[in-house]
């Protein structure tokens, strides 16, 4: 059987911090494989024409037409394109964008818990035309360009914002305050989990008590604030196993536990496998 030829892309220059590629320039002549690996930026990936595989932490999504993904960075993801796929490859980090007023930096935590947003053909297009726009004023470079660019990327997660669906794990019938709320502990949870695996600690970064805390996860998801730190610290866990070659035990102290025998019965109760055999059955 002959042989599928593959292109590895190579990261971005990030001298600027920003990065945006044309997806069927990329594809020219090969298919773009990236194997499991995570980011230390944002990469949002939009299709107009997909057709691949892309899973974002170890969960599966359909690459389609008219897609976006969107990624946070410390996510792992897997990622096949292939030739015919078109749109825009968008990567930037926290140096480059990271809003300091509060109504535009939610926009992006909201909007970067949209890993998988289907769109029409319609809502897609209100998209494309600004991406189009953002591409050549990065290509072109002109006087003052990075402030054109985070300027437009505002306006763009707001239209994707009002695009898109909910994220998967939000129910429709939480409040809209309960649903920010939410946004705003997974934020928290992904950069604390490390060091703070107790609901009253969150509860407190978030001016709440433990009662109101719960009953906002609840409303949201049917889960308990526990519930979530536990998923957290499962996930963050998976990453390690699956994106490195770490030892368990180093592993285990790097995602804070002291005792590398408690991590060990902590996942396999959660994860219903051991550490080591998650990372032999799933790697």
């Amino acid at each position: 059987m002959k042989e599928i030829s593959v292109r590895q892309i190579k990261e971005p220059d990030f001298s600027d911090g920003f990065s945006i590629r044309d997806i069927g320039a990329l594809l020219s002549e090969k298919d773009m494989v990236q194997e499991l690996h995570r980011h230390n930026f944002f990469f949002v990936l939009f299709l107009e024409k997909g057709n691949g595989e892309h899973s974002i932490d170890f969960i599966n999504y359909p690459v389609n037409d008219y897609s976006v993904f969107f990624m946070r960075p410390g996510q792992v993801h897997q990622l096949t394109l292939k030739q015919g796929s078109n749109g825009y490859l968008m990567q930037f980090n926290r140096e480059f964008y990271t809003p300091k007023e509060e109504p535009v930096n939610f926009v992006l935590r909201k909007v970067s818990y949209k890993n998988y947003c289907p769109l029409s053909g319609e809502k897609f297009s209100k998209l494309l035309s600004k991406l189009s726009f953002i591409f050549e004023e990065y290509t072109q470079k002109q006087d003052r360009y990075k402030e054109v660019i985070t300027a437009s990327l505002e306006i763009l997660f707001i239209e994707l914002v009002r695009q898109s669906k909910n994220p998967k794990e939000i129910k429709n019938d939480g409040t809209k305050y309960s649903q920010n709320q939410l946004e705003e502990l997974l934020e928290r949870l992904q950069k604390h989990i490390v060091t703070h695996k107790q609901v009253i600690k969150y509860a407190e970064m978030m001016h709440l008590t433990t009662f109101q805390l719960n009953k906002i996860t609840k409303e949201t998801t049917g889960k308990t604030c526990s519930q979530l730190i536990n998923e957290q610290i499962v996930l963050e866990a998976k990453r390690n196993l699956l994106a490195t070659t770490n030892q368990i035990n180093q592993i285990a102290f790097d995602l804070g536990f002291e005792d590398p025998s408690y991590f060990i019965r902590f996942f396999k109760k959660h994860a219903n496998f051991s550490p080591e055999a998650f990372r032999k059955n799933f790697k």
